[in-house]
């Protein structure tokens, strides 16, 4: 062929070699800043992901504690690993995975550095919980009781010298403060970022199927065990009042939430519903209220069973 306007090239070939001259237009990436053109894209409902993501919930993280207590202790002493230690290992590793899985399926491109930092810091602070919960787990075969506070327990109050109580005092620190604050609010942050882009002009499409009906009381359950457990209720619900205030802005513009917003945002409402009854249910009880002085009475759901179900075993097993 007749030699192009470049060396080495053939007309044929010029305008690719002259494309390599001009500035090509920069591609977005899948996490970047959010297009025009996919701002109303519509995803169908992710069941594979959200039945992943409550089933590994409901095991890993809720099962967790039950797994170590039911299980034989011969089979993991105390100076090592418990089973629930390793479903929180699973638990670290499958659920920002998951959460990642979420993010690359929204049809709206997200800020991929918020992303990225928020699962780092998921990562972080779930495994700084996973040493100080299996710590404190641990030491209900020894006596400890989760309704009292640490200087309270008859295991540490009596140690010598109390600078033990304080080492004690700082794990539940790592295990109740700061591991949840490190976990907790980049997973909420994850959530509420994948909520932005669950809107859709099509009324149509604002609708559930029903797998999604079936695993929203699964998914709301898990959610207030999560809150009232964890103690983040202040975080959960400037989370939801996020939800409400986006919701309400997006339908002035004429978008409505997709299938899976809608899946989300029910969890969440449902959770206040179930978080009020929890509440509600255990409003006059005078030790609980002494653990969990102050406005915002959240009791949690280990504080309940230290208190009242081994209490009801011990009666049951004396006669």
């Amino acid at each position: 062929g007749q030699p192009g306007p470049f060396p080495g090239t053939t007309p044929g070939a010029a305008g690719s070699g002259a494309s390599l001259g001009a500035p090509c237009p920069s591609v977005p990436s899948r996490h970047g800043a959010g297009k025009a053109e996919d701002t109303f894209k519509t995803s169908p409902f992710h069941l594979d992901l959200w039945f992943y993501f409550t089933l590994q919930n409901w095991v890993l993280d809720f099962g967790r504690p039950i797994a170590m207590i039911i299980l034989p202790l011969e089979w993991f002493p105390l100076n090592k690993p418990s089973a629930g230690d390793y479903f929180h290992m699973a638990y670290n590793v499958i659920t920002p995975f998951l959460l990642l899985k979420l993010i690359e399926r929204s049809p709206k491109t997200l800020p991929r550095s918020m992303v990225y930092v928020s699962i780092i810091t998921f990562v972080m602070g779930a495994s700084i919980h996973l040493v100080g919960d299996s710590v404190n787990h641990r030491l209900i075969f020894s006596g400890y009781q989760h309704h009292l506070s640490v200087r309270e327990n008859p295991i540490i109050r009596n140690l010598k010298p109390e600078t033990l109580i304080d080492s004690f005092e700082l794990l539940y620190y790592y295990d109740e403060y700061l591991g949840h604050s490190m976990w907790y609010i980049p997973f909420f942050l994850i959530l509420f970022i994948y909520f932005t882009g669950c809107f859709t002009p099509a009324a149509g499409q604002s609708r559930m199927p029903l797998a999604a009906l079936l695993l929203v009381g699964p998914s709301s359950l898990y959610y207030w065990y999560l809150v009232t457990e964890g103690q983040i209720f202040i975080l959960y619900i400037f989370t939801f009042f996020a939800m409400m205030a986006l919701v309400m802005h997006q339908r002035r513009k004429g978008l409505v939430l997709d299938s899976n917003g809608l899946f989300l945002f029910l969890s969440f409402t449902i959770t206040l519903l179930l978080i009020a009854a929890w509440v509600g249910w255990l409003w006059n009880d005078k030790i609980l209220r002494k653990k969990y002085p102050g406005v915002i009475y959240i009791p949690e759901p280990w504080a309940f069973y230290t208190l009242h179900m081994n209490n009801l075993h011990a009666a049951k097993g004396s006669f």
